[in-house]
């Protein structure tokens, strides 16, 4: 079966911060889609903020079964008409991949109704992530624990709703743990986070972190079952 993504970024630091642009050259987002591409069951696009309607109209999200999401510097310029339509399409069934610093995203935060908030550090130090539920689909390929030697730290506690499933956790030079990669279910349509992936880092060059963005999107993408029936309906048995 075929997952098509449209994979969505700012693109706004790689155009404005020499360190960023040293890395990603062509955008994080050509970084994410291009690991995903490397998958025939994959089909990929692109999207980002300063296209119009954010690069995500109604005719763009009919045709996504997942969307990935990188966002930082510009979560408030995000269009509340966008925010409103993509709530809608993963209520609807589509998958949602929360990456790195979309977790306070407007569209993350009004689907988890929380802060979102978390401990940080940009000191560049080694992380280990750990694989937690060996039998997930978002695990398939990885090893049980894999290093990025360079990351942003991440740390405990973040404050979203208790996941439905937590696949990978995180832990840090500096002591601090994480849960990296967890899933929700929202309406008909499921939510992945995934904690890798700082701007100034060249974590979405790394093989198992494309693995494990191609899994997130594969599973999100799934079919969300049969629509169901709401407000007023007739008797489904016949009066006796």
């Amino acid at each position: 079966m075929t997952v098509r993504v449209t994979v969505w970024n700012e693109y706004r630091q790689e155009r404005s911060d020499p360190a960023v642009r040293t890395v990603y050259p062509d955008g994080i987002h050509d970084a994410i889609a291009a690991g995903l591409r490397e998958h025939a069951d994959l089909q990929v696009r692109t999207a980002t903020l300063d296209e119009p309607d954010a690069g995500i109209p109604d005719g763009v999200l009919a045709a996504t079964d997942v969307l990935t999401w990188w966002g930082h510097a510009a979560h408030g310029e995000v269009p509340d008409t966008v925010v409103e339509r993509v709530h809608a399409r993963v209520l609807d069934g589509m998958g949602l991949v929360v990456l790195h610093s979309g977790h306070h995203s407007r569209i993350f935060k009004q689907l988890m109704g929380t802060t979102c908030d978390l401990k940080w550090r940009e000191d560049g130090r080694r992380e280990r992530l750990w694989v937690v539920d060996p039998s997930h689909p978002i695990a398939a390929g990885l090893p049980e624990t894999f290093v990025l030697p360079e990351e942003e730290m991440y740390g405990e506690h973040f404050d979203v709703p208790p996941p439905n499933e937590l696949v990978l956790l995180s832990w840090f030079e500096g002591g601090e743990v994480f849960r990296s990669g967890a899933t929700w279910r929202r309406g008909r349509g499921r939510i992945v986070y995934l904690r890798p992936g700082h701007e100034t880092h060249p974590t979405y060059f790394d093989p198992n972190v494309r693995l494990l963005i191609a899994n997130a999107a594969r599973w999100a993408g799934a079919p969300g079952g049969t629509r169901p029936t709401y407000h007023h309906v007739q008797p489904v048995e016949p009066p006796g």
